[in-house]
């Protein structure tokens, strides 16, 4: 809105004109978005302390979670807001691509948040069914998908690229893109759900991977950066920047409240939603694998689980303590601030190692 209006004033004055930088726009989306968490925070979590809104603890857990019973959940939506409102602010809202991410977050989040209405408001211990949780957002994942497919406008839109593979480029094919985008987009919505265990555990990886999204789409966007880094050029692409901004703020913001011990925590409103943001911004810029490589703590706790599972099924016995991997840590005795702050370091680490690729192709 913002931007929209930098233009219409922009031929009266050329001071307007600098908002037509993408740089200063995404520096303006993380400010806007940290700000408007910062500010609407408190009262958020007096409203939801008010009305009873608090954590369940399963009793089987870690014993040091007991305490957290009662902390105020849901909080996810102040995530939502601050990206939505910064979004819409500063972002060009004639982008498709803005557009498509922006719905996807806001579906994914209407999942969440049914799902944690159920469970802590109704008080239904099973919340929104497996099956339909999956179902709606198998929806909302395949319908990203087949807009993306059809409104392609360059064959690189659906096309495979590797990193590391100099020229390897597959060209997927309606089933093949719409395929990869349904796992990109549900696989990280779950994967990012799984990692949601601790304190500031979940957004601090998701904040790190939107912002190297955010250099892949700027890049990405540009025909000559693209061309000179030998990743696929993606018109309208840089445009991302702006979510991808937001997302940064909204997620610093609320780790202003999350960090140990927490105020607020997410919920499945707010893990679902930045889940499925990161697999959409993913595919957009056609970096699915990197940002694999990048959320690979995301990837190992939902592997941890999978592994647990199957581990149980097939011999009976378990290969974790606990699943996801983060309690397993928990109950070999590290403190809770320590599994978060190494995680966090980790994650630095596999963002950088993405952020790499932008050079060795």
């Amino acid at each position: 809105m913002l931007y929209w209006l930098a233009k219409q004033l922009a031929p009266y004055h050329s001071m307007f004109n600098v908002f037509s930088y993408l740089t200063l726009r995404g520096i303006l989306a993380v400010m806007t978005a940290l700000l408007l968490s910062l500010v609407i925070g408190p009262g958020m979590i007096r409203w939801l302390q008010v009305g009873q809104i608090g954590q369940v603890v399963r009793d089987d857990g870690p014993q040091s979670h007991l305490s957290k019973k009662g902390t105020p959940t849901m909080g996810g939506a102040l995530i939502i807001v601050a990206i939505a409102v910064s979004t819409l602010l500063w972002a060009d809202l004639a982008n498709r691509f803005v557009w498509v991410i922006l719905l996807v977050t806001l579906a994914f989040g209407a999942i969440g948040f049914y799902d944690d209405y159920l469970k802590l408001v109704v008080r239904s211990s099973r919340g929104l069914p497996a099956k339909w949780k999956y179902t709606w957002q198998s929806v909302a994942g395949l319908a990203a998908a087949i807009v993306l497919y059809q409104t392609a406008k360059v064959p690189a839109e659906t096309t495979l690229f590797l990193p590391f593979v100099k020229g390897f480029a597959l060209p997927l094919g309606a089933f093949g893109f719409v395929a990869l985008t349904y796992l990109m987009i549900v696989g990280m919505s779950n994967a990012v759900n799984l990692t949601d265990g601790l304190d500031g555990l979940a957004i601090m990886p998701a904040a790190m991977v939107a912002g190297a999204l955010g250099v892949f789409a700027y890049a990405s966007g540009n025909a000559i950066f693209a061309n000179y880094l030998a990743i696929p050029a993606i018109p309208g692409a840089g445009e991302v920047l702006i979510f991808c901004g937001a997302m940064v703020g909204a997620g610093l913001g609320f780790l202003w409240f999350n960090a140990y011990p927490a105020q607020v925590f997410m919920g499945d409103i707010g893990a679902l939603a930045l889940g499925a943001a990161l697999g959409v911004i993913a595919v957009i810029v056609r970096q699915e694998v990197v940002v694999l490589v990048m959320g690979g703590v995301f990837v190992l706790e939902t592997a941890s689980v999978i592994l647990q599972v199957a581990s149980f099924k097939l011999t009976g016995k378990r290969l974790f303590r606990m699943a996801p991997i983060h309690h397993h840590f928990e109950l070999k005795g590290w403190a809770e601030p320590k599994v978060i702050v190494r995680f966090w370091i980790i994650s630095l680490l596999l963002v950088l190692a993405g952020l790499a690729t932008l050079k060795v192709r």
